[in-house]
């Protein structure tokens, strides 16, 4: 039994967001498709790949898939790619696979080659975990719920003489899938367990593949409190009768911000990077500071995703304050509102913090890779 693989990668992948193509989006030092592409090479019952492309993207492709497999121009629809690529499959048995699901494994490949050889046409699928409905951009028409419903994956397989035929009698209409075709056009579309990690990078969310894109990082700061000084935090002046002593402007907030950041990527403290003994760093903004520790991450190759602080202090309140420090230091660090989360609390009269001698802060910090 010969089985050929078509990887569809000829769509522009738009609602991810990324710029380009999404199938070039790096999983481990390589574009997503390639990791398709080598687990299906893998496979000792495939004899043939072929990889459809957009002219856009056709030697970029190639230069990635080199001897590995065949790359096909495709067409203007997913439905006219893959039958450009049919007219060269050579096998008696057809997978058909989104270079956009990278998570493929060997069992789901082996289940469809022998779903498609024992039932001509079959698809993997997913229950649906949650209730469904159909809707318009303003209501819902109706409730489908989750029983019997389920999410269709790839890789879909066919005999190839079966989905041949199927997309000869398509002609020019547009479906969603091939088994759509197959199951209008030839017959009986049977299922099979699909596997919840073979995900399909769609969206923006979706492109967080692995561990080593997240880094976490932790600070703590602490200010004393002394007359005659301004209180900052996050880089806004807070009314009150005593200010935070310190080198620079003693932005408690922000520093540990910073320390977070840094300590995120392995990038020591801010005490090495702006030491309270270089005349340079006397009463800088500490959120001109925070705009040098954000150079360090990005020239590390990441940016910040979240921000999490809780702010101890006894005096002043600052609850009315806080939406201000967070709109602040979210312009600063060039990310949304929401992704930063600023709380307070005092400490109910005990310690420094009580007796109103100084305001510590701890803070956390998410990196993700760009």
């Amino acid at each position: 039994m010969n089985v050929s693989v078509i990887l569809a990668c000829a769509g522009k992948g738009e609602r991810a967001k990324q710029g380009k193509n999404k199938i070039f989006y790096e999983i481990d030092g390589k574009p997503c498709f390639m990791h398709a592409l080598d687990v299906f090479k893998a496979n000792p019952k495939i004899s043939q790949i072929l990889v459809t492309a957009s002219e856009e993207d056709l030697e970029q492709i190639k230069a990635f898939v080199g001897d590995k497999g065949t790359v096909i121009k495709g067409g203007a629809t997913r439905t006219e790619s893959v039958k450009n690529a049919l007219k060269k499959v050579t096998g008696t048995i057809t997978l058909i696979h989104d270079g956009a699901r990278p998570f493929i494994s060997q069992k789901i490949i082996d289940d469809c080659i022998d779903k498609a050889y024992n039932f001509g046409g079959a698809i993997p699928v997913i229950p649906c975990r949650d209730t469904t409905v159909k809707a318009d951009e303003k209501k819902v028409s109706e409730y489908l719920g989750k029983s019997g419903l389920y999410s269709v994956q790839t890789p879909q397989g066919f005999l190839t003489q079966s989905i041949n035929y199927a997309y000869a009698c398509a002609g020019e209409q547009i479906f969603n899938d091939d088994g759509e075709v197959y199951k209008q056009f030839f017959g009986n579309l049977a299922v099979f367990d699909g596997d919840s990690n073979n995900i399909k990078l769609t969206f923006p969310e979706d492109f967080i593949s692995n561990k080593t894109d997240f880094r976490f990082g932790t600070g703590f700061d602490c200010h004393q409190l002394v007359k005659d000084r301004k209180l900052i935090l996050g880089g806004v002046e807070i009314p009150h009768d005593k200010g935070l002593l310190g080198h620079s402007d003693a932005d408690v907030l922000t520093h540990a911000i910073m320390d977070a950041m840094l300590s995120a990527l392995s990038l020591r403290d801010i005490g090495y990077h702006f030491s309270d003994k270089d005349p340079a760093y006397k009463d800088a903004c500490s959120m001109d500071l925070l705009q040098k520790v954000l150079e360090m991450v990005k020239d590390k190759g990441y940016k910040p995703h979240n921000i999490s602080a809780t702010i101890m202090a006894e005096k002043p309140k600052l609850l009315k304050i806080l939406p201000t420090v967070t709109e602040n230091l979210a312009n600063a660090l060039n990310i949304n509102t929401d992704q930063i989360g600023i709380g307070a609390t005092t400490m109910e009269g005990l310690g420094l913090v009580g007796r109103e001698e100084g305001i510590c802060v701890h803070a956390t910090a998410t990196l993700i890779k760009e």
